[in-house]
């Protein structure tokens, strides 16, 4: 069943026919000089004025109320300001403005298997005032727990990190954009049973757990020691290529395969070194 907005009367029409039912039985009542048939006018009338007290409601911007008769439903009052409708209906408020929820960390295993501590944060706001109250018991709860459940999910589907720089693998770390997008679409299409609308998801927090944060964090070390290391190398072999064919061309000096290779040594231990280079004077030639 869908949403079906109501307008009710103005809440100044409802305290009109409450005077009226509290002060004409009172007229009537003193002139006819309380006669009886009068006096029961009036013990009809006052019932009917307190009764009607229950059929007003102050809706506030970005509010709303959803109105049943006897667990029929009938409507949601979505405009704001002072109404009056019938005081049988039972009203329930709703709000329909944003709100933010910041999960609890929680611990799972990323794809690879390694225990990570991952949070969310998620920015909604009710949609469908009729599913919000009647298709989940409480939505505000079913927020929680399917924001919950959405983020073990994720977390299952990606790898924290994929430590090599040319693998192109979207991970938790690396590819937030891709990783957010997924999250809402997923929390979407769990809250839609609720006629709940996902403004914004996110990942909030996102780390190794402490049992392994350690050993990762070396092994982070050591492939970026790694990854810099080839960097380097890559850049010292194109630096000595360079070098023997400027050398080889200007005929600065004549080289044989056995110098070559000492000057392609030399140049990279220099290139290469994470320390500077010492000289060391040759008095003597490059055989000696």
């Amino acid at each position: 069943m869908l949403e079906k907005e109501i307008k009710p009367k103005s809440g100044l029409l409802g305290i009109a026919v409450i005077l009226c039912l509290l002060i004409i039985p009172v007229l009537v009542f003193g002139a006819s000089g309380g006669n009886e048939k009068s006096f029961l006018w009036y013990l009809l009338c006052l019932p009917l004025a307190l009764i009607s007290i229950n059929g007003f409601a102050i809706i506030n911007p970005n509010g709303s109320a959803v109105l049943t008769f006897f667990g029929k439903y009938v409507g949601t009052i979505r405009q704001n300001g002072f109404f009056f409708y019938n005081p049988l209906y039972k009203s329930k408020k709703i709000s329909l403005r944003a709100r933010n929820f910041d999960s609890e960390r929680v611990k799972v295993n990323d794809l690879l298997g390694n225990p990570i501590l991952i949070s969310v944060i998620l920015v909604w706001r009710v949609r469908e005032t009729f599913k919000a109250a009647f298709e989940v018991d409480n939505y505000e709860n079913f927020v929680r727990v399917q924001s919950d459940a959405a983020v073990r999910k994720l977390a299952g589907k990606y790898a924290y990190d994929n430590f090599d720089d040319d693998e192109k693998e979207i991970t938790l770390r690396s590819g937030m954009d891709e990783v957010n997008e997924s999250l809402e679409e997923e929390l979407s299409e769990r809250l839609a049973i609720a006629g709940i609308e996902v403004l914004e998801a996110r990942i909030g927090y996102l780390a190794y757990a402490e049992e392994i944060a350690q050993s990762m964090l070396k092994r982070q070390q050591a492939t970026a020691i790694v990854a810099a290391r080839l960097k380097i190398v890559e850049g010292a072999v194109g630096m000595v290529e360079m070098a023997l064919d400027q050398l080889s061309k200007k005929e600065l000096v004549q080289l044989d395969e056995e110098k070559r290779a000492a000057m392609v040594s030399n140049l990279m231990v220099v290139l290469c070194g994470d320390k500077d280079a010492t000289p060391v004077v040759n008095t003597g030639t490059l055989y000696k």
